[in-house]
């Protein structure tokens, strides 16, 4: 028998994530009640997940949950925010109990890292889609934004870049490797991406500008260039590639897929040139994973150079509403 609207939500969402004390109501009423910390600025994101647009149709369900709110979680750290609540909509096309304890678990794994609370949500029939609300705090001023940067700024990059667009190319079928160990590890960071929030609390007071790469480095980094009223170059050769990513497609192809390729949700950020010894001293590079790549410029728009050639990329990023 399929379970009811109401029987679902209790039996995989009520208990699902963090137990935290600033919780006053959750999951069950019309409304959660939430106490936000005294004197913080509270920070607020929403993204929506549909099949067949942002993952394969037959995708993991436990790798449907825990993106739905790595994506989340992702844009709170590109903001320096701590995470604390979240709420859920799941449009089903039927209560299937299977796809929703994998869901369930995969969502609630990720929500107890950050210790974040399911707090709320819905449900209802309808073509597989997720929404996914996180609501978080930062100390009020201290909040990172896309438009903080200047002309002469140094430009860093967390992690690798590419390896989604590999994994997602390998679960398409347009990618085929002999090298299963690289074929894991890249699908892996498709299917289940670490959100940088640790990293996105530490960066507040040394970068200038943030922004998560969720789109593409080459798009996002010109988003926030843009945002800061300057343009950005970007090195080619200082692109940071992983090891799993290059036996599979070749250096040439690597630095195309972490320039153009989206869902990694690393972190872009820049920082003054006058600060990049204190940022190295205050967060060494060999604990955080990061990596120079390029700096912002006077002018507008993103160039990618490579031993000091300007090279042409037409990918901007992804756009849902592109022609």
């Amino acid at each position: 028998m399929a379970l009811t609207e109401f029987a679902l939500i209790e039996r995989y969402f009520s208990h699902c994530g963090a137990v935290r004390g600033d919780v006053a109501l959750g999951v069950g009423d019309d409304g959660a009640l939430l106490r936000s910390p005294s004197g913080e600025d509270l920070v607020a994101a929403i993204d929506t997940l549909v099949a067949g647009v942002h993952f394969p149709p037959q995708a993991e369900p436990a790798s449907i949950g825990h993106r739905a709110l790595a994506v989340n979680l992702s844009d709170l750290a590109a903001m320096g925010a701590r995470p604390a609540w979240a709420l859920v909509a799941l449009t089903l096309p039927e209560s299937d109990a299977r796809w929703l304890e994998e869901f369930a678990r995969g969502f609630g794994a990720l929500a107890l890292m950050h210790n974040v609370a399911l707090v709320g949500g819905d449900t209802t029939r309808g073509p597989l889609c997720v929404t996914v609300q996180l609501l978080g705090h930062v100390p009020p001023g201290h909040a990172l934004r896309r438009g903080g940067g200047a002309a002469g700024d140094t430009l860093f990059l967390s992690g690798t870049a590419g390896d989604a667009a590999a994994g997602l190319l390998l679960e398409q079928g347009g990618l085929a490797l002999a090298d299963l160990g690289a074929a894991q590890e890249l699908r892996a960071r498709f299917a289940f991406p670490t959100p940088r929030v640790a990293l996105g609390e530490v960066l507040r007071g040394h970068a200038s500008a943030c922004i998560d790469v969720s789109d593409g480095l080459l798009g996002d980094a010109a988003k926030l260039a843009a945002a800061s009223g300057c343009g950005v170059e970007i090195a080619l050769e200082e692109l940071p590639l992983s090891h799993a990513l290059v036996r599979a497609v070749g250096v040439e192809r690597a630095r195309h897929l972490a320039l153009t390729g989206g869902d990694d949700y690393e972190l872009c950020f820049s920082v003054p040139a006058a600060h990049v010894a204190e940022l190295s001293r205050a967060l060494p590079q060999e604990r955080w994973n990061y990596r120079c790549i390029g700096t912002l410029r006077k002018g507008a728009g993103a160039v990618v150079t490579r031993a000091g050639t300007v090279m042409q990329f037409s990918h901007s990023g992804f756009e849902h509403f592109a022609s």
